[in-house]
C-alpha cells in the first residue's frame, strides 16, 4: 500500500487564504496594512524568479510589497544604509535580503543588520536564540512550513521519535527545535552519523534536508512513518533532452511504500516557504502594534 502524498501546494494555498483574512481584518479594524520589503542585490536569475514570486503573492494577500534592487557592486555601507532605513520605516513590518549575495558581502553581517522584530526569514542569532530558549521570536520559514504540514498530518506528536537529517543553521537546527517544542524525542543526523540508515529506521517522523538527491532510501523508512523531504536537486531529465528534473533527498517511490504519508518534490515543502514568509510578516505586524497574533500561523 502506497502512503498518502502530502499536497504542500494546496496546504500553502490554505495558509495564504488565512493570511489574507488577517490582512483584511487588520485593514478594516485598525487601518493597518502589513508591509514586506525584499532587497535583491545583483542579477542572479534564480533569485529574480523567487523575488518576483514573493512580490506576486504578497500583493495577492493584500499586503504592501516594497522591492529594492541594488547593483551587484553595491557597498556594504550602502546596503546597510538601506536596511537601516527599512528598520525605521513603520510601514515595513518584514524585511528580507534575498540570498545569495555577491562575494564581497557577508550574509551573516547582512542578517545581523536587520531588526530581529522584522527578520521574517527568522535567520538572526536573536531569533535562533529565542527559538532555542522556547521564547517567542520569528521562525525560519521552511522549518515553520514543515511543522504546519506535520501538525496537519500527524496531529499530536508528543512522545514520537523524530529524526532530522541535516544540521544547517538555516533548516536542520531550527527544525529540531520546533520538533522538541512538540515534545518529540529528536535526533539530528548528518554526514558523519554512524549507521545513518538504522537511525532513520527508528523515526516516526523523518525530515530529510541534506541536498543530496535520493540519499534516503525507501528501506530506511519505518513502516507508518511520516516523511518530510526538504531537499531539491536539479538533474538533466532522463527522457527529455535539454530539460531538467527535480529530485528530493528521499527516494520517493520506494519510501512511499513504507511511509504513511510523504511530501513529494516538487509540490511538497517548497510552496510552504513563501506562505510562511507572508504569515511571519502578519505576525510581526501584529506584534509591532500590540495586537493579538493570528492563531495557527506561528508557534
Amino acid at each position: 500500500m502506497t502512503g498518502k502524498t502530502i499536497d504542500g501546494k494546496a496546504f500553502a494555498g490554505d495558509v495564504r487564504a488565512q493570511v489574507a483574512e488577517h490582512v483584511e481584518r487588520l485593514k478594516k479594524d485598525h487601518g493597518i496594512t502589513p508591509g514586506l520589503a525584499v532587497v535583491l542585490v545583483g542579477e542572479d536569475p534564480a533569485s529574480e524568479v523567487y523575488v518576483a514570486a514573493k512580490h506576486k503573492q504578497t500583493v495577492e494577500v493584500g499586503m504592501a510589497s516594497f522591492e529594492h534592487k541594488l547593483p551587484a557592486d553595491v557597498s556594504e555601507e550602502d546596503l546597510f544604509a538601506l536596511i537601516d532605513q527599512l528598520n525605521e520605516d513603520p510601514t515595513v513590518h518584514g524585511i528580507l535580503c534575498q540570498f545569495p549575495v555577491p562575494d564581497h558581502l557577508n550574509e551573516r553581517r547582512v542578517v545581523a543588520r536587520i531588526d530581529p522584530n522584522k527578520d521574517v526569514d527568522g535567520l538572526s542569532v536573536v531569533n535562533a536564540g529565542l527559538l532555542a530558549s522556547g521564547e517567542k521570536g520569528l521562525v525560519s520559514c521552511t522549518p515553520l512550513g514543515c511543522l504546519m504540514l506535520l501538525r496537519d498530518q500527524v496531529g499530536n506528536m508528543s512522545g514520537m521519535d523524530a529524526v532530522v537529517v541535516g544540521r544547517s543553521n538555516l533548516f536542520g537546527k531550527p527544525m529540531a527545535q520546533l520538533l522538541l517544542g512538540e515534545n518529540c524525542t529528536v535526533t539530528i543526523a548528518h554526514s558523519r552519523t554512524k549507521d545513518l540508515a538504522d537511525v532513520c529506521r527508528k523515526a516516526d517522523i523523518l525530515v530529510a534536508a541534506v541536498g543530496r538527491a535520493e540519499m534516503v532510501k525507501g528501506e530506511w523508512v519505518k513502516p507508518g512513518a511520516t516523511v518530510i523531504d526538504v531537499g531539491i536537486t536539479r538533474i538533466p531529465h532522463p527522457d527529455k533532452p535539454g530539460k531538467t528534473k527535480l529530485l528530493g533527498d528521499v527516494e520517493f517511490a520506494t519510501a512511499a511504500e513504507n511511509a504513511a504519508a510523504i511530501t513529494p518534490v516538487p509540490g511538497g515543502v517548497g510552496p510552504m516557504t513563501i506562505a510562511c514568509l507572508l504569515a511571519n510578516t502578519v505576525t510581526a505586524c501584529c506584534r509591532a502594534h500590540g495586537l493579538e497574533e493570528p492563531t495557527g500561523l506561528t508557534v
